[in-house]
C-alpha cells in the first residue's frame, strides 16, 4: 500500500471508530512539506472533541494498526488541550504550524497563536537539555563504532530542529533545511557547521565507511553543539 493509500485508509479508520467525535486529522513534518522523501516519517496528530479513557480505547485498535505499518505513534488532543499546550510545546506547534496537511477537518492551525515569548524560554533549555543528553549517551557507549554512529545520526534530528529555531528565537527567519538552518545560525554566532554536516552524511548514508574518524567526528559535532548552547543562553538573556 502506497502512502497516500495508507493515510486514505487512516482517516476511514477514523471515522469508522470515532464517528462524531473526530474533529481533525493532521499529517506534519517533512512528509507535508517541500523536502519530502520517501524515507520521510508519516507524523499525524489527531483531534477530538472530547478525550476520555473509552474514548482513546475506541481509538486503539487504529493506532495499532498505523504503528504495526511502521509510523510514529499519533498525537491526540482536544482542542482546548492543544490551545493550552502552546506555551509549553511552541518549537513542536509552530514546526506543525509551518509543514501540516489537513487530511480531514477545517485547518485549525491556521489560527492558533504561539506565545513567543515562551518559544525562547523553551529554545534555550531544549538546547541545554540535549548538549547534556548527548554527553551522557556517550558516556554510556562502549566503543563501538555502529554505536557511535547511531548516537549522533539519532542526536542530528533534535539539533537540526533547534538551529531553525535558534535562528527564530534570535529573530531570524529560518529556512526548512536543517543543513541550510545550521550554515545560517554559525555563521551568525562565527561558528563552523561543518561537523554537524558530517554527521548529517553519515545520517543519509553518505559517509559511513571504515575511513570516517567517528570520535573526532563526535569530538567536533559535542565542541559546535555545546558552543551554540552557549551563545543561544548569552543572547537570549542579555
Amino acid at each position: 500500500m502506497d502512502r497516500e493509500k495508507e493515510l486514505s485508509e487512516l482517516v476511514r479508520r477514523l471515522k469508522e471508530a470515532a464517528g462524531e467525535n473526530l474533529d481533525a486529522v493532521v499529517l506534519y513534518g517533512s512528509a507535508a512539506g517541500a523536502d519530502f522523501q520517501e524515507h520521510s516519517d508519516l507524523n499525524v496528530l489527531f483531534l477530538l472533541h472530547r478525550l476520555t479513557g473509552a474514548d482513546l480505547e475506541r481509538l486503539r485498535p487504529v493506532g495499532l494498526w498505523w504503528w504495526r505499518k511502521g509510523h510514529p505513534a499519533p498525537l491526540v488532543f482536544t482542542p482546548e488541550e492543544l490551545r493550552n499546550s502552546a506555551d509549553v510545546f511552541s518549537i513542536e506547534l509552530l514546526d506543525i504550524k509551518a509543514r501540516h496537511r489537513m487530511l480531514e477537518g477545517a485547518d485549525f492551525l491556521a489560527e492558533l497563536e504561539v506565545p513567543m515569548a515562551q518559544h525562547k524560554l523553551q529554545v534555550e533549555r531544549e538546547w541545554r537539555v540535549n548538549v547534556i543528553r548527548l554527553r551522557q549517551s556517550f558516556l554510556r557507549c562502549r566503543g563501538q563504532r555502529s554505536e557511535l554512529a547511531d548516537l549522533m545520526t539519532r542526536s542530528a534530528s533534535s539539533f537540526g530542529t533547534l538551529f531553525r529555531h535558534g535562528l527564530i528565537a534570535l529573530g531570524h527567519e529560518a529556512p526548512n533545511s536543517n543543513r541550510a538552518a545550521a550554515n545560517e545560525l554559525a555563521r551568525l554566532l562565527a561558528l563552523d557547521a561543518g561537523a554537524f554536516h558530517r554527521v548529517w552524511d553519515v545520517r543519509e548514508g553518505k559517509s559511513a565507511g571504515g575511513e570516517t574518524n567517528l570520535e573526532s567526528v563526535f569530538g567536533a559535532y559535542l565542541d559546535l553543539v555545546t558552543k551554540v548552547a552557549e551563545e543561544i543562553d548569552r543572547r537570549l538573556a542579555g
